[in-house]
């Protein structure tokens, strides 16, 4: 039963990811790659709210939202491949890119899981 809620978490979360990806990049300046790093904030932030909230790691909750949804929604394997190609195209973006990735994906896990720590 715990791979059914991974696998329903994890199909969302890759839906999910693709559409505010899409929504982001078309509507935001193309100077960074904006839709995954918002993602990746958002993500961040998610799973520290949820990681703080459950005790346990074996709750259906916990199987469906932080290892299925989340792990599918956030993205660093795409970070880790947009970060080349811009670091080839625009090295000072790339930089750029990977500062606020690292900044603001760790903040965002740090306010959810104060927020939300029982």
């Amino acid at each position: 039963m715990s791979l059914l809620y991974i696998a329903l978490g994890g199909g969302l979360g890759a839906v999910l990811r693709f559409l505010l990806t899409e929504y982001v990049n078309n509507n935001i300046s193309n100077l960074i790659p904006f839709g995954t790093l918002s993602v990746n904030i958002i993500g961040c932030f998610v799973i520290g709210c949820i990681a703080g909230y459950f005790a346990s790691k074996s709750s259906p909750m916990y199987l469906f939202f932080v290892i299925g949804f989340l792990g599918s929604f956030t993205t660093m394997s795409a970070f880790s491949i947009q970060t080349i190609e811009l670091f080839n195209s625009n090295p000072i973006s790339s930089i750029l890119y990977v500062i606020l990735t690292f900044s603001f994906t760790i903040v965002a896990t740090y306010i959810g899981l104060t927020v939300f720590s029982k």
